[in-house]
């Protein structure tokens, strides 16, 4: 199995899509017109789709969040759970290279 590779009942995936779900119903429930609201709705079901696949991939993760950050991120309403997001696309990175002489 690769290094970082997803496994059946990785809590990973669990939090990944409690996070876009919790997102997902702060956007749904926000009044103000936005107008990338679409694009951060597509890439929300895009990550939860990822997710429910089993194997993401951090790089189309990190992308779909990017996507996302860019469409809502400039509302502090939703600021919480698109925090709680990037936290849970984080999860998948793989730990950092030991640095030499460490």
């Amino acid at each position: 199995m690769a290094e970082g590779a997803v496994v059946a009942g990785d809590p990973r995936v669990s939090e990944l899509r409690d996070a876009v779900s919790r997102l997902r119903r702060a956007l749904a429930g926000h009044p103000a017109p936005l107008p990338d609201r679409d694009v951060a709705e597509d890439e929300l079901a895009a990550l939860d789709a990822m997710a429910r696949a089993g194997d993401p991939e951090i790089s189309r993760l990190r992308r779909s969040l990017l996507l996302v950050a860019g469409a809502v991120g400039s509302v502090s309403a939703l600021s919480p759970a698109l925090t709680e997001v990037r936290h849970a696309v984080d999860a998948f990175a793989p730990p950092p290279a030991p640095r030499e002489g460490t």
